[in-house]
């Protein structure tokens, strides 16, 4: 019997984790040299057993035997790089099975901060761009449960759409863009217009996700004085408490200016998600939108423009993943169900050892229809099913 097996469970939210040479091996000739191999020691993922695995791109026989033993507990196993079917498309068609989702979204997880990196030079950002595209579609191909997740920087716009026709060939059926302004201008900025009507009319969704971003406030917001605390697994890379005060407040902004701008309202077929930036954020933002579209109209003409409240357009074509730990339920009642999608970040610790536990608690006494709609049809809308 699988993890996931009394309904149809669209998981809007899994990984990928890249060996050292994802990149690289998959990078033109003219940029390889520039693009650095994943850090596979980085956060103390590696060990001599991972130096074998990444030799061969596989776990031992012996170790995928033991993680096949675990059945339905396979998620409540071993994360990360230990985790079946972590960096291994056939072992991951194995792990599918035992999971029991009938489709997941795959984002790379290390591989995004360097293409999206502000501070390089456009060859190195599109370069990496193009070997992690390819990368996931090797990854994704051979099975459909599989819907593998394209990197797309936003900064500029000719090598943007470039990219996109490239990822849109290779069956990639979604991209992830980085959630801050798009080469010095708006998400919303005339010249990226273009890019999401292709995206619009390919019905491919576009997705904002944590590490799109700079996961960490300000050093200065640390300092208290008193020794700066480590994060979660012990390091200083990743996210601490003060870090969520601010996780979504760019990936917020981001998706108040597409609106505002009118981005959603001339490309209606045009879908989004944000992903593993929780979300109990959405109601207020909803409400906020409103009331300044009502307001500053007056003196802004993209506003004028609008002709339908923020709050429909996002209802309509966009939604969002809850971390396991918030209350969906509560934010249904607030709002409304088609807002939000079950997401179990396999094999990343952050999704939990039961995220259908958790999320099943939370949506107690709520209508099949409702359940259905956050399980999978919203997440089937933002495919365009």
């Amino acid at each position: 019997m699988s993890y996931a097996n009394d309904r149809t469970y669209l998981d809007a939210d899994s990984h990928l984790m890249e060996l050292p040479d994802f990149l690289t091996a998959h990078a033109d000739s003219t940029i390889r040299d520039r693009i650095p191999q994943i850090d596979f020691d980085a956060g103390g993922r590696s060990s001599d057993s991972w130096r074998e695995a990444a030799k061969s791109g596989a776990h031992s026989p012996e170790k995928v035997a033991e993680l096949v033993a675990l059945g339905d507990g396979l998620i409540a196993g071993p994360k990360g790089y230990y985790a079946l079917g972590a960096f291994n498309k056939d072992e991951r068609r194995i792990a599918l099975d035992l999971l029991g989702f009938d489709q997941q979204f795959i984002f790379s997880t290390f591989s995004a901060p360097i293409a999206f990196d502000p501070k390089a030079d456009l060859d190195l950002r599109y370069g990496t761009t193009r070997a992690h595209n390819r990368a996931m579609a090797d990854f994704c191909s051979d099975d459909p449960r599989l819907i593998g997740v394209a990197l797309l920087p936003l900064d500029e716009p000719g090598a943007t759409m470039k990219e996109l026709d490239f990822a849109i060939s290779t069956g990639l059926e979604a991209v992830w863009v980085p959630h801050r302004p798009a080469g010095g201008g708006s998400p919303g900025h005339d010249a990226l217009d273009p890019v999401w009507a292709r995206l619009a009319e390919a019905r491919v969704p576009f997705l904002l996700h944590v590490g799109g971003n700079p996961l960490q406030i300000k050093p200065d917001w640390m300092n208290t004085g008193r020794p700066i605390p480590t994060d979660w697994i012990g390091g200083g890379e990743n996210v601490r408490g003060k870090d969520m005060i601010a996780l979504h407040h760019a990936a917020e902004t981001f998706v108040g200016a597409l609106v505002l701008d009118g981005v959603l309202q001339r490309h209606p077929n045009l879908r989004g998600g944000v992903i593993e930036l929780g979300a109990g954020w959405v109601p207020s933002l909803l409400r906020r939108l409103d009331l300044i579209a009502q307001i500053w109209k007056r003196s802004e003409p993209d506003l004028e423009a609008l002709k339908t409240p923020p709050s429909e357009l996002i209802s309509q074509q966009m939604a969002f993943t809850p971390y396991p730990f918030e209350d969906v339920g509560s934010m249904i009642r607030e709002s409304n169900a088609d807002l939000y999608l079950f997401s179990s970040d396999y094999p990343h610790i952050e999704g939990g050892r039961n995220p259908l536990g958790r999320f099943e608690a939370s949506l107690e006494g709520m209508a099949d229809d409702v359940q259905n709609k956050f399980y999978s049809e919203n997440m089937a809308g933002l495919l365009g099913d």
